[in-house]
């Protein structure tokens, strides 16, 4: 094992997300509350004691919202940007100050035998960023909370070993929903959410013959199905001729750990 890693939870009532390599365990964001975050520790099989660190992605409270609990509890250090930490510190509560370290945007650090190169996205937030993970010639794109999918962030992300990739809403269903007008415009903006047909078109151009899974993440509860991102991204790709297993996330429940092998 090289890397392995779960998706806790995934979707716009919170996010969390958890990676390890031998020497190090790592979560990203921790978008539920507390009691929440340790429970689906306990579902996985983890235990949250063992982290080695956190990672922030951006300010948005589905994303941070028991960052300052978890962070207290197990006094974990934190990782974020400058400007997200600017954002979200009136929302965390008190640290110390060895608690709290930069991370910026287009950076590459190292902890134990994880590389970590932190890319940004179009997102409505400060400074949004997401992460790649490398380890024993091994690499784990994490891509969510981004209106569209760049060049440069493809280029970043390419031939990733697995993916857990945005396939946020249906076009037509966010379009006939009960969202406001100008939430649906947000959504669909260039710093909104990527839709499941353009999550196909942004895999199709990344992915290589080494890529084993890809999870679908943060599809929203309102104007999404899981089959239906299934089906929508696989038929994108299936129509470019690829064909790679396709698995869901959850809102509340982890997914098995996967060992990228």
């Amino acid at each position: 094992m090289s890397l392995r890693f779960s998706v806790l939870a995934s979707g716009s009532t919170g996010n969390a997300f958890y990676i390890e390599s031998k020497k190090e365990k790592i979560l990203v964001d921790a978008g539920l509350s507390g009691k929440q975050i340790d429970l689906l520790f306990e579902k996985a099989h983890l235990d949250p004691s063992e982290l080695s660190r956190i990672l922030v992605t951006h300010e948005h409270s589905d994303h941070i919202k028991g960052l300052g609990i978890i962070a207290r509890k197990y006094n974990l250090p934190i990782y974020a940007n400058e400007k997200t930490w600017k954002a979200m510190e009136h929302s965390i509560g008190k640290l110390t100050v060895d608690q709290k370290f930069v991370f910026n945007r287009e950076e590459v650090q190292t902890f134990g035998d994880m590389d970590i190169e932190s890319f940004g996205v179009s997102h409505d937030a400060a400074e949004p960023q997401f992460y790649t993970f490398y380890s024993g010639g091994k690499k784990v794109a994490l891509v969510t909370d981004l209106g569209y999918v760049s060049d440069r962030i493809k280029k970043t992300v390419e031939d990733a070993d697995a993916y857990i990739f945005e396939a946020n809403h249906d076009v037509d269903m966010l379009r006939m929903g009960r969202y406001p007008w100008n939430v649906k415009q947000r959504i669909l903006g260039d710093s909104g959410h990527v839709s499941n047909e353009d999550s196909g078109l942004a895999l199709a151009d990344v992915i290589n013959n080494n890529t084993q899974r890809i999870y679908l993440a943060h599809l929203s509860l309102d104007n999404n199905m899981k089959d239906l991102a299934r089906m929508s991204v696989s038929r994108v790709l299936e129509e470019r001729g690829i064909n790679i297993e396709l698995c869901d996330t959850d809102p509340k429940e982890p997914t098995l750990l996967y060992d990228v092998v």
